[in-house]
């Protein structure tokens, strides 16, 4: 029999998944909810919750994101970059060396900036060669991925699950026992997208080219006659800001663009509106005898001559979920939006009607505080190349690359633990006027803190309950039969499949408790299950919502959800391959 602290677990746990598949809320609201309902129930004490937030590898998933965007503010990348794929004449020599750079340096940093401060030069690197960007992007996230399981700070996924050993008093997992494997997977990862995915890849034509070619299909150029009525009102009093289907993105004057348009701008003779939106709808307004007129079909089109910006929606961004017009876009962002993509399509219909989902791609038109703001605002990726001065703080620049080189040395001999050595990069920043309070704000993902601590909390509360035991039995009755390389096959493909569609971090919160249950329960070294589950929740290679880094090349790659299916299967039975047998033969599960 469950006694009732065992069923409320289950049931919020089931409730949980759920909540995680259908993406109705963010996973981190959907986690809140969760820990909640055990807090309010008595099954989980407020003492328990408030520890995960001293949790020291939550601690040092913070200050790794913290570091990475750190290094991302004060340093040229793009430089770097440039010299390093210089030799590159073919997409495949880029490719190769484009990912073994990116596994590289996230086995080290955070995976989501890395994919941040690469996309916009991949991207570009792609159109100057007339490689379509969609042949380049995926592997990108796909190589971060596997690096990220070099080393035990590679991925937050990794640190999650020893804060689960840590709490359980389990000894954590060393160096070598990701180093091995996790090489071995990132080398058979990128031979397999050279040779094979690279021909699964989808050749999509960039969407800036797109719009270059048909700028008709998505603007419409009116403009304001002599006598039209129009003259003399703001946009506001011209009712130009509400209109059915449309809305006004730009207005050219005397060959100067404003963008975006105030509602208070004061409309002249001769000026050209630019309008995005259903441009059929236009006809209608131009048929209202307002004064405004169609240009002559075989004139020149400004709309060809805007400057457009592309941009994503990425993880966490507040404009996720909501609709256009209730996100006071132009005001916060200094920009109008043109055109929204997803799943490789063009939207279509009233702009302002749309809701913004993760992952989609925007063509902007911008004024000049856009970067400022939207910088400030971390709402949008911008995909475009922005090439970055030297930092104002050069010197302090260069003391604090000698500080880490010496910090990374002392961690590798073993003088100084990995989380002291973060706290005195960390505190080295801040010391040398690298990186301020406003820094830490806005880099500072509190959704990514919600979701780890609630994740342990919840992980711990299965095991507390017994709720883990339960299943655990359940899942043994199954796979007795198949002995120890049963258990451990099972293990393996449960977490692939979460992960395939949830955030991996709750992917393992639930399957941690089971593994560790089974562990205890049949007296087994526990090891190389629990490796085996931290190598299958980086296995989201089949879905572009099962990793955030996919999600950030969704848009910009033109990606419909099926190409991630295509080359991510057959990488997922290879990945799972070699895991099994390398972890298998290694720690001798018989």
């Amino acid at each position: 029999m469950y006694d009732t602290n065992q069923l409320i677990v289950l049931i919020t746990l089931g409730l949980l998944i759920i909540g995680l598949f259908s993406d109705i809320l963010k996973p981190s609201v959907v986690f809140l909810i969760g820990v909640m309902v055990l807090l309010v129930s008595k099954v989980l004490s407020p003492d328990k919750f408030l520890s995960g937030f001293a949790n020291q590898q939550v601690i040092t998933i913070v200050l790794l994101v913290l570091i990475s965007a750190g290094l991302r503010k004060n340093f040229n990348i793009s430089s770097i970059f440039d010299g390093l794929f210089i030799a590159a004449k073919s997409a495949r020599s880029f490719l190769a060396t484009m990912m073994v750079f990116v596994a590289s340096v996230s086995a080290f940093i955070n995976n989501t900036p890395m994919v941040a401060m690469m996309t916009p030069y991949v991207y570009d690197w792609g159109k100057r060669k007339n490689v379509p960007p969609s042949k380049l992007l995926i592997p990108l996230s796909y190589a971060t991925m596997l690096g990220g399981m070099i080393t035990v700070v590679g991925t937050s996924t990794n640190l999650v699950l020893q804060g689960f050993l840590e709490q359980n008093n389990v000894p954590l997992l060393s160096y070598k026992d990701f180093l091995y494997l996790g090489l071995l997977v990132t080398l058979v990862g990128i031979i397999f997208i050279l040779f094979i995915g690279y021909h699964l890849l989808p050749g999509n034509k960039d969407k800036l080219e797109l719009f270059k070619e048909s700028a008709r299909e998505y603007l419409v150029e009116t403009k304001i006659s002599e006598i039209s009525e129009l003259i003399g009102k703001t946009v506001s009093e011209a009712k130009l800001r509400n209109l059915k289907g449309v809305y006004l993105v730009d207005i050219v004057r005397s060959g100067k663009i404003i963008s975006p348009v105030s509602p208070k701008e004061q409309l002249l003779v001769d000026d050209k509106l630019i309008f995005a939106g259903d441009t059929h709808k236009i006809v209608e307004l131009v048929q209202s005898n307002n004064g405004l007129l169609l240009p002559k079909p075989n004139g020149d089109f400004i709309g060809n001559n805007l400057e457009i910006t592309e941009v994503v929606i990425p993880v966490n961004s507040p404009l996720a979920g909501q609709m256009v017009k209730d996100s006071n876009f132009r005001n916060y962002y200094d920009a109008a939006i043109v055109a929204i993509h997803r799943n490789g399509e063009r939207l279509r219909g009233k702009i302002g009607e749309i809701k913004l989902q993760v992952g989609d791609l925007l063509l902007l038109t911008t004024g000049n505080d856009f970067y400022k703001r939207n910088d400030a605002l971390k709402g949008l990726y911008v995909i475009s190349q922005i090439q970055k001065s030297e930092p104002d703080n050069y010197v302090n620049g260069r003391i604090f690359l000698g500080i880490m080189g010496v910090v990374i040395l002392l961690i590798l001999t073993g003088f100084l633990t990995l989380f002291m050595g973060l706290l005195i990069l960390f505190a080295s920043l801040v010391v040398l006027k690298l990186f301020g309070v406003n820094d830490i704000r806005k880099e500072m993902d509190f959704n990514l803190i919600a979701i780890l601590v609630c994740a342990l909390a919840i992980g711990n509360a299965m095991i507390e309950t017994g709720a883990a035991k339960l299943v655990a039995d359940l899942l043994m009755s199954f796979i007795t039969p198949f002995g120890n390389i049963g258990l451990l096959t099972g293990l393996f493909f449960l977490t692939v499949l979460l992960t395939t569609f949830i955030t991996n971090a709750a992917a393992v919160s639930i399957v941690f408790p089971i593994a560790y249950s089974l562990c205890s329960e049949m007296n087994l070294n526990g090891t190389p299950y629990y490796i085996a589950i931290a190598f299958a929740a980086s296995a989201a290679f089949m879905t572009p919502i099962g990793y955030q880094t996919n999600l950030m090349v969704y848009g910009p790659g033109g990606y419909k959800f099926g190409d991630y299916f295509k080359i991510g299967l057959p990488l997922t039975l290879i990945y799972s391959a070699v895991c099994l047998i390398f972890i298998i033969l290694r720690y001798n599960v018989i």
